[in-house]
């Protein structure tokens, strides 16, 4: 089995940080999303924005880690906004019942 990739880029603004994420989120890779959020966290950017043009897969614990995240960076007084949400994924919240626990800002959808 191949193991799965993730690869997170870093950019920061005065008002966010922006991750640009490819790859896969799923139970191998989902940790280190989460370290990388929480790092960004500890700086209390009033929003972190997570770009997943590049994201391939995602699963059940990829998911929750998204949900945890959102929760985390609510209590932290920031706003965790996903962008460039797949179709795949966008189906996938949608029948999971997760997208309305996410803010998700798509251009090209009427998210």
């Amino acid at each position: 089995m191949e193991r799965a990739e993730l690869t997170i880029g870093v950019q920061r603004t005065t008002d966010e940080v922006i991750l640009t994420l490819a790859g896969e989120i799923d139970m191998l890779t989902a940790t280190r999303l989460s370290a990388v959020v929480n790092e960004a966290l500890a700086d209390a950017p009033p929003r972190i924005v997570l770009d997943l043009a590049g994201v391939t897969f995602c699963d059940s614990q990829g998911l929750g880690t998204l949900v945890v995240l959102s929760r985390k960076a609510s209590h932290a007084q920031s706003l965790l906004m996903l962008t460039n949400v797949g179709e795949f994924l966008l189906r996938v919240l949608d029948i999971t019942g997760l997208r309305s626990a996410l803010m998700i800002k798509n251009e090209q959808s009427t998210s």
